[in-house]
């Protein structure tokens, strides 16, 4: 339980909470655009995830899709600013969450929103936090230690997919090999004419992945600064290779790094601060 509830900087969330609302309307416009291309297909291919069902979500219209798009931007970037940050948090979450059933309800499901969507549901539990403040709060740390965890589950749970679908069959397989037919780059290519390397990667993928509740023992910030490197070199070593990346997964990763000491809103300020102390006073002279 303390593990659970270590209290944590209330400025480490107003800072995650300035990431994550911030990349929604990236993500929507810039990352995965694809997602608004759901307005203008039929109805009938639409087959909602299980969780769509189970609320009777309605079926995206081109209408509902472009309403959706816009308030969830809207919110969002209103709630960055870290107003109501309950009430934007909740209404954040809800729209993003139903975004994703909107991009995900058509036959591709990705895993990289996991923590992300784990950290957007526990931003609204918090209340009001201030960039820079050292304060601690018990359901900060919650939030945090939750997102770190499922961080590490989408590790841990992906290669317990592969083994659970594709059997031993996978490390042994032609997985890296088709995956750089179809997204090599200069970086990877010459790997094809190696294919007993791409096996050897394939089953240090799986034990990487296995053993990534390694992470949580992680106790000082030295030790998740060299946690948050490994999985970072990770990600832009798969992006280098095969130009995948999982930006929303990198947004929950900044969890495990002590962003309070960033403090931009008080940087900005003390810079015109300065800018206007260092100004030339002007005074009247007389006739």
């Amino acid at each position: 339980m303390r593990w659970w509830f270590t209290p944590m900087p209330l400025g480490r969330i107003a800072a995650l909470r300035t990431l994550a609302y911030l990349f929604i309307p990236l993500d929507v416009f810039v990352f995965t655009p694809w997602v608004r291309q759901h307005a203008d297909i039929s109805t009938r291919l639409y087959e909602p995830m299980v969780v769509g069902r189970l609320l009777h979500l309605p079926a995206p219209t081109h209408s509902f899709v472009l309403t959706i798009q816009w308030v969830m931007v809207v919110v969002a970037v209103i709630a960055a600013t870290g107003r109501a940050p309950r009430i934007l948090g909740v209404a954040v979450f809800l729209l993003y969450g139903e975004w994703m059933v909107i991009a995900m309800s058509y036959g591709k499901v990705d895993h990289d929103r996991y923590a992300y969507l784990v950290l957007l549901a526990l931003l609204p539990t918090i209340g009001a936090a201030r960039h820079g403040e050292r304060e601690t709060s018990e359901a900060a740390g919650f939030a945090v230690r939750s997102t770190q965890l499922a961080v590490v589950l989408t590790y841990f749970l992906s290669s317990w997919a592969k083994i659970r679908f594709g059997g031993w069959n996978w490390p042994t397989g032609a997985i890296f090999e088709r995956a750089i037919v179809r997204r090599g780059t200069f970086l990877s290519n010459w790997l094809l004419h190696y294919p007993h390397v791409l096996e050897v990667g394939q089953f240090a993928m799986v034990a990487f992945e296995l053993s990534s509740p390694l992470i949580l023992l992680a106790r000082s910030d030295r030790a998740r600064y060299v946690v948050v490197a490994v999985m970072l070199g990770f990600h832009l070593m798969t992006f280098g290779a095969l130009t995948i990346i999982f930006l929303p997964h990198l947004v929950a990763i900044t969890a495990f790094l002590p962003l309070e000491r960033v403090r931009p809103v008080v940087w900005v300020r003390s810079r015109v601060g300065r800018a206007v102390d260092r100004s030339p006073i002007l005074t009247p002279t007389p006739d």
